[in-house]
C-alpha cells in the first residue's frame, strides 16, 4: 500500500525528517480509501449491531487518515509553504467529502441507533457517553436530511472547509506583507534596547540596515506599548487593524460573508434559527438566551470600572500626548497600550521591560515544568532523537511514576511561515494504553546575538495557559481518543488553561524559576508585589474587550440573510460597545482567525465563561494551598484525566462539590 510514501508505511513517531509534500495528496487519497472500505464493513455487517463491531469501529474506522490529516493541517498552521497550501485546499475538502459519506449513511445511522435500543447494557459512563455522541454526531451532520437539503447541506459543508483555509491563508499572507523600515535611530524613541535589537536582528535577516517591525506579536505588541513615535504607532495600528480587509487578493470581506451565509443556511436546514442556536444547544449554556443573559451580566458589572479606567488613561494622556501642542489630544486606539503602560508604570511602578530578564525561555519553561511535576508527578525529558519539521522544534518525553505519559513538542518562535497566535494540538491524542503526541505553538521574543529568549510577563501567562491545555491531553486516562483530554464541550475546553494562569502571581511559583539571566538574582521581592499589585491594572478594560470579540462573533452568526452590501467592520461596529473611536478601515473580524479559521464560532464567549469556572476552582487551591497534593491529584483525578467522558458540570460538581459560583471572578477582578 504504501508504495515508498513514508505517511502510508507504519511508524510511531511522525516521521517529520523523511516527509515531503508531495506525499501528503496521495497519502491522504489511499487513507480515505482504506477508510471508506472500514466504513463498509462496519454498514454491511451481517451480524446484529452491538457496541463494538458499530460504535468501536466507527471510533477507528478512520485512523490512518486521522494521523495523516493531523500532521498535514498542522504544519500547515506552523509551517507551511505555497505548495502545502496548495495541497491542503486540494485534500481538505476530499476529507470533509468522506466525512459527510460516513455521517450521511443511514445504514450506520440505523445501527447505532438500535445499540442505543440496548444502551442500558453498557458498562461506564464512558461507553455511554460515545454512544451518545455518535448518534448526535449524526444528526447534526444532517442525516435525516433528504433530496435536495441533503445535497446542499453536503455541498455546503465541502465549501466551509475551503473558505476556513483561505481565510487563515489571507491573513497570513496579509500580515507579512507589511512591514515598518526604520532608518532614522530618532523614530526609536521610547523602545527599549531589547526591542531595538531586535528589530535591528530582523532587518539584517532581510538584508536591510536600520530597523524592521513586523505585524507579529512580539514586534507588534512591545512596539505599540513603548514607542513614544504616535505617529508611528498610529500606522503600526492601522496596518494590523487592516489586516484580511485592505481590499486586494488577500481581503477576506467576501470570504466572511460567505462563511456566514452558509453556516446560516446549514443551521436551518436541521432547523435551528441561526448558527449560534445550532451550536449552543450542544455547549454548557446551552441556548442563545441563556448566553445573553451571562454576557450581559458579565458586561453591566465591568462597563462602569472600564469607563473609570478609560477616564484615568484620559488624564494620564494630559502629559502624555504631545503636551506642548496647543490642542487636547484625544485619546485614540494605537495610544491605549502606550498609555496604559504609562498608567500602570505611574500608579504601580511596573516596567514590563525591566521584567523580562527575569524570565528565560529556558528558565521559565524549566519552572512550568517543574510545576507540573511538583503537581502531578510529571517529569520532562528532552530527546532531541525524536524528527522534528523545524530546527526550532524541541520534543520532550514525558513521564509519571515511571510511566511514559506522551510526548510534547515545543515550538516558540515566530516565522512567516507560521500563523500568529499561540495554541496547543496534537499529532496523536490518547486512547487505552496509548499515549498521546502533543503540540504547543507560541509566537515569543526570539534570542538575538547577545541575550537569550526573554519573555514578558504576558508571554509567561501564555506560556501557561498554552501548557494547561498540553497537560489536560498529556493526562488524560480514557478509552477512546474522540473523547480525550482537550475532546470537551468548547466552552469547557479553556478553563484547565486559564486555572493555571493563576499560579503566575504566586510568590510561592515564581520564586522558584525567576532569575535574572546575567546575574542569577532572584526575582526582587518587590517586583513580585508589583506584579500582584498589578495584575487587575485595566481588568475591567480588557474584560469588555473580550465580551466584545464574544458579541462581535454572536453578531456574525446570528445573522439569517443577507440584507444587501455590507463590510466586516460595519457588523463587527454594531455588535461592540466601543468607548474609543472606532478607525475606518480597522477591523478584527477579518483576522478573526478563531471563528473564520478555527473552531470557535459561536464559542469565543467561552474565554469568558471558562473564567468563572477557573477562578472558582483556583479558590480551593488557594484554600487548600496551591501546591497541596490532595487538591492537585483530586484535580488530576475528577477532571484533566477525564476529558469528555462525562458532562463537564458533573466534573465540575465532582471536584468544588457544588455548582459554579461567577462571584469568584467578579472578586478576582477587584470588583466587588
Amino acid at each position: 500500500m504504501s508504495n515508498g510514501n513514508i505517511l502510508l508505511q507504519e511508524w510511531e513517531l511522525p516521521p517529520f525528517d523523511q516527509i515531503h509534500t508531495e506525499d501528503y495528496e496521495p497519502a491522504i487519497a489511499a487513507a480515505i480509501a482504506e477508510a471508506e472500505r472500514n466504513i463498509e464493513a462496519i454498514a454491511t455487517n451481517p451480524e446484529a449491531p452491538t457496541f463494538a463491531n458499530t460504535v468501536e469501529a466507527l471510533e477507528t474506522a478512520s485512523l490512518r487518515l486521522d494521523r495523516v490529516g493531523a500532521i498535514m493541517s498542522n504544519l500547515n498552521e506552523c509551517c507551511t509553504s505555497e505548495a502545502l497550501q496548495e495541497v491542503v485546499m486540494r485534500m481538505e475538502p476530499e476529507i470533509t467529502r468522506f466525512s459527510m459519506r460516513v455521517m450521511t449513511d443511514r445504514r450506520l445511522y440505523d445501527r447505532v441507533k438500535r445499540v442505543a435500543e440496548q444502551a442500558d447494557h453498557l458498562g461506564s459512563p464512558e461507553q455511554r457517553t460515545l454512544l451518545e455522541n455518535t448518534l448526535k454526531s449524526f444528526v447534526r451532520h444532517g442525516v435525516a436530511l433528504e433530496g435536495e437539503a441533503a445535497d446542499r447541506y453536503r455541498h455546503n459543508e465541502e465549501e466551509l472547509s475551503e473558505l476556513k483555509l483561505h481565510f487563515g491563508q489571507n491573513a497570513l499572507a496579509d500580515q507579512n506583507d507589511w512591514t515598518l523600515h526604520l532608518s532614522d535611530p530618532a523614530d526609536l524613541d521610547g523602545l527599549p534596547q531589547a526591542v531595538r535589537d531586535a528589530a535591528r536582528e530582523e532587518a539584517a535577516a532581510r538584508g536591510l540596515e536600520g530597523w524592521l517591525f513586523t505585524l507579529a506579536a512580539p514586534s507588534y505588541l512591545p512596539f505599540m506599548t513603548y514607542s513614544a513615535r504616535r505617529d508611528l504607532r498610529e500606522r503600526m495600528y492601522r496596518a494590523y487593524g487592516s489586516i484580511g480587509g485592505r481590499g486586494n487578493e488577500h481581503d477576506n470581506n467576501g470570504v466572511i460573508r460567505r462563511i456566514v451565509a452558509l453556516r446560516a443556511e446549514q443551521a436551518r436546514l436541521l432547523g435551528y434559527d441561526t448558527y449560534c442556536d445550532y451550536v449552543l444547544c450542544d455547549r454548557m449554556v446551552q441556548s442563545l438566551p441563556n448566553l445573553r443573559r451571562f454576557m450581559q451580566e458579565l458586561k453591566d458589572a465591568v462597563l462602569p470600572a472600564a469607563q473609570k479606567e478609560l477616564a484615568e488613561v484620559v488624564q494620564c494622556a494630559a502629559s502624555s500626548l504631545q503636551p506642548t501642542s496647543p490642542q487636547p489630544q484625544a485619546v485614540m486606539p494605537w495610544d491605549m497600550s502606550y498609555l496604559s503602560e504609562k498608567l500602570r508604570r505611574q500608579r504601580h511602578d511596573f516596567d514590563s521591560e525591566a521584567l523580562r530578564p527575569y524570565f528565560p525561555l529556558d528558565a521559565v519553561r524549566q519552572g512550568i515544568f517543574d510545576l507540573y511535576g511538583r503537581l502531578y508527578g510529571l517529569q520532562f525529558v528532552e530527546d532531541d532523537s525524536v524528527p522534528v519539521y523545524h530546527e526550532d522544534v524541541h520534543v520532550y518525553r514525558v513521564s509519571r511514576h515511571g510511566k511514559h505519559m506522551g510526548l510534547l513538542y515545543l515550538d516558540m518562535h515566530p516565522r512567516p511561515s507560521k500563523r500568529s497566535g499561540a495554541w496547543m494540538t496534537e499529532f496523536r491524542g490518547q486512547h487505552g494504553t496509548v499515549r498521546p503526541q502533543i503540540q504547543v505553538v507560541c509566537n515569543f521574543s526570539k534570542p538575538t546575538a547577545d541575550t537569550p529568549a526573554l519573555l514578558r510577563f504576558s508571554e509567561v501567562e501564555t506560556f501557561m495557559h498554552e501548557m494547561g491545555h498540553a497537560m489536560h491531553g498529556m493526562l488524560s486516562e480514557v478509552q477512546y481518543e474522540s473523547l480525550g483530554g482537550t475532546n470537551v464541550k468548547r466552552d469547557f475546553v479553556e478553563m484547565p488553561s486559564q486555572v493555571m494562569e493563576n499560579w503566575c502571581y504566586e510568590p510561592e511559583f515564581l520564586t522558584t524559576f525567576a532569575r535574572h539571566w546575567q546575574t542569577g538574582e532572584p526575582l526582587p521581592t518587590e517586583y513580585i508585589d508589583k506584579i500582584r499589585a498589578a495584575q487587575n491594572h485595566m481588568a475591567a478594560w480588557l474584560c469588555l474587550r473580550q465580551l466584545n470579540l464574544g458579541y462581535t462573533d454572536i453578531a456574525f452568526h446570528t445573522m439569517k440573510a443577507e440584507s444587501g452590501e455590507w463590510k466586516a467592520e460595519n457588523i463587527e461596529a454594531s455588535a461592540m460597545t466601543d468607548l474609543l473611536p472606532r478607525i475606518e478601515g480597522c477591523c478584527t473580524a477579518t483576522n478573526f482567525n478563531h471563528i473564520f479559521g478555527g473552531g470557535y464560532a459561536s464559542g469565543y464567549y467561552g474565554y469568558k465563561w471558562a473564567e468563572v469556572l477557573d477562578a472558582d476552582i483556583f479558590s480551593r487551591f488557594k484554600h487548600d494551598g496551591i501546591f497541596n497534593p490532595d487538591t492537585a491529584e483530586a484535580f488530576r483525578r475528577e477532571i484533566l484525566s477525564r476529558g469528555g467522558t462525562e458532562h463537564p458540570a458533573v466534573l465540575f460538581r465532582r471536584f468544588m462539590g457544588r455548582e459554579p459560583d461567577n462571584k469568584a471572578l467578579i472578586k478576582r477582578m477587584n470588583l466587588l
